[in-house]
């Protein structure tokens, strides 16, 4: 006799109360085993896939692709013989044994309304004023033939307005990629405007969309939300300077000719996370935290490590665990593990929580400076600028000057004045600055 499995929709992650249904990887109908991936959905800190807690047959999908449903609602009914097929740990987290929401991480807040919102559909995500999105009414979720894309590609599906289904794909194993979408939108038909002579439908332009609305959720509404706490929250205070770091371009060259170093990208954003980490010794008052209720200054005595990365998803700062520990070369993997990872829109909310001082490397879109804003719970953050040769004023042994073309950079540091008062934030700062200038400062 078949018995109803229904999952709940888990807390992915520290108290996180709803997320937004990706892609589904399985239909009204399949077959699904124990851990076989369900379900991709986007919470406010990740892209993350769940995997089945029951085995059996698909009965229904409780949510449609591009809906945002609650923490503790039901995601997907499985259709399994009675007692057979079920892990122990679902069954020890199904709603009917306990009440309460089956959780990855934890057990997670539900809304007390119990309701979840409808999105609009995919091909209306992103709409002009001119044309007013319409809701769909609620009904049971059909079963569609599906296009194979990634994740960010239906992202950009969706805010294009391009129904990806209808897209004619071009990828490796008949997936849709991103330059397919962009032909759809450019070649989107235009329907005329009813009325206008048909002979001549040019002279007839179509109502001019004013504005377009995006919608804001996922991570940009994490991050929205973050940066406005944070602003309103810490007393901020930014510091600049400019540094020649010409002997440290060098040092990436031969440390990258290095055979231990051949197979990784060496990029000055290393040897800046390295001269960060090194100033942290001599200035550990900036990697802390303020606890506003307990009134207590909480210094820690590891770092980790945030970086922060901009993904088609939003602004995201992973954090590399305990790099004070690592060596050069680790510390090399592991930021290349970081931003690969964070470009596929794999990043873990594991990686996303826990970071203790950040670096921004506003450099890479050809900025100078900035003025960042500290990610919530930290005490600095390093804004890294472009590296330009520009003419420089160089003193010699015998303290003669010349000027030669030298490697530069502008670095800007904000930090919690609550926690670290002027000296300090110049200290860290200078200090960053006199590695960079010169690495052999690190022998001291």
């Amino acid at each position: 006799m078949s018995q109803e499995q229904v999952f709940l929709l888990p807390d992915v992650g520290e108290g996180l109360t709803e997320a937004e249904i990706l892609q589904w990887a399985v239909k009204a109908g399949d077959t699904v085993e124990i851990n076989q991936i369900l379900v991709e959905v986007e919470t406010a800190k990740a892209a993350v896939e769940l995997p089945s807690p029951y085995a059996g047959v698909v009965g229904t999908l409780h949510a449609r692709e591009g809906e945002t449903l609650p923490v503790g609602q039901p995601l997907i009914t499985i259709l399994s013989d009675a007692g057979v097929g079920t892990s122990p740990e679902a069954a020890g987290e199904t709603a009917e044994a306990s009440g309460k929401a089956a959780l990855l991480v934890g057990y997670g807040p539900q809304e007390s309304a119990g309701r979840r919102r409808r999105r609009t559909p995919a091909a209306s995500a992103v709409r002009s004023v001119a044309e007013p999105a319409v809701t769909a009414e609620p009904s049971p979720v059909p079963a569609v033939e599906r296009a194979a894309a990634k994740p960010p590609v239906r992202k950009l599906a969706k805010d294009l307005g391009v129904d990806i289904t209808t897209v004619t794909p071009t990828g490796p194993g008949s997936t849709v990629t991103r330059d397919d979408v962009h032909r759809a939108a450019a070649t989107s038909p235009v329907t005329a405007t009813e009325g206008a002579p048909q002979t001549v439908p040019q002279t007839v332009p179509e109502p001019a969309a004013t504005e377009t609305r995006v919608p804001i959720r996922g991570v940009r509404k994490r991050t929205a939300a973050a940066m406005v706490a944070s602003a309103f929250t810490a007393p901020h205070v930014t510091e600049f300077t400019t540094v020649d770091v010409t002997a440290t371009m060098r040092l990436r060259d031969t440390v990258a000719a290095r055979r231990e170093f051949r197979e990784l990208r060496v990029t000055p954003l290393l040897l800046v996370a390295r001269a960060l980490l090194l100033a942290l010794r001599r200035n550990p008052e900036a990697n802390a935290s303020w606890d506003e209720d307990a009134q207590e200054i909480v210094l820690k005595h590891h770092v980790h490590l945030g970086i922060a990365a901009a993904t088609e998803r939003g602004l995201i700062v992973p954090n590399i665990k305990h790099a004070d520990r690592m060596s050069l070369r680790e510390l090399a993997e592991a930021l290349a593990e970081l931003t690969g990872t964070a470009r596929s829109g794999r990043t873990t909310p594991r990686s996303m929580t826990g970071g203790t001082i950040t670096i921004t490397n506003v450099g890479v879109f050809g900025v100078d400076t900035g003025t960042p804003i500290l990610n919530p719970g930290e005490a600095a953050i390093l804004a890294v600028g472009a590296i330009r040769r520009m003419p420089w004023v160089v003193t010699d042994a015998s303290g003669a000057e010349t000027i030669e073309p030298r490697w530069v950079t502008q670095l800007a540091l904000s930090f919690d004045h609550r926690l670290i008062d002027g000296q300090q934030g110049s200290e860290l700062l200078a200090g960053i600055a006199a590695v960079l200038h010169d690495p052999g400062l690190a022998m001291l």
